[in-house]
């Protein structure tokens, strides 16, 4: 009796120490850098490099581990088999000053929209872009007027207008930098992600 006791006094002291809750950073699909920060009323970790695992324990502390993609998928090949799809990216490019596609965007435009519609639920973000012709505030009103055009054909096609936000960046995030007042084709462009 004695030892049964002592034995479950020491799993009871093991489970003191086992963690409440582990927060495991996963890779980005497109390799770009992540983060989160994990806190607890005494504790604040940031966990920033992929596979690294913070453990919070019941009394709040926080300690950092590195893991492994063997590891993970070890451990929660159950929960990553029942991930949803990683979100889709699609590029459209506009004519010079205006939200009229290319012809070659234009011969694309519904390979893209039934690849979007195979996709449940989700949201599906638009984000204009332009080039750095013109002024900030127009090429504002610019990137947002080509963000709408898009989201309406995607409304046009059967998609819920709830699903669908259109935003416009401007000439801030170039897909390739320029100097101001160059005429870049690639920068004339709306983003479709589908998540």
């Amino acid at each position: 009796m004695k030892a049964l006791l002592m034995a479950v006094g020491f799993l009871a002291i093991l489970a003191g120490c086992a963690p409440v809750t582990r927060v495991t950073l996963l890779p980005q699909p497109n390799g770009r850098p992540s983060a989160v920060e994990v806190k607890t009323a005494t504790a604040t970790q940031r966990v920033a490099t992929p596979y690294e695992v913070a453990s919070v324990s019941r009394s709040g502390g926080i300690a950092l581990e590195q893991s492994n993609a063997q590891e993970v998928q070890r451990r929660y090949s159950g929960l990553l088999a029942v991930q949803p799809p990683g979100d889709e990216r699609f590029m459209l490019y506009f004519v010079v000053g205006g939200s009229m596609l290319t012809s070659e965007s234009e011969a694309t435009l519904s390979g893209i929209l039934s690849q979007a519609v195979a996709r449940p639920g989700g949201e599906i973000l638009v984000i204009g872009h332009t080039d750095r012709v013109g002024t900030v505030s127009s090429n504002d009103a610019l990137s947002r007027q080509r963000a709408y055009a898009i989201r309406e054909m995607l409304i046009q096609r059967g998609f819920s207008p709830l699903r669908v936000r259109a935003i416009g960046r401007g000439e801030r995030e170039p897909a390739v930098q320029t100097a101001d007042e160059v005429d870049e084709p690639r920068n004339r462009r709306v983003e479709i992600v589908v998540r």
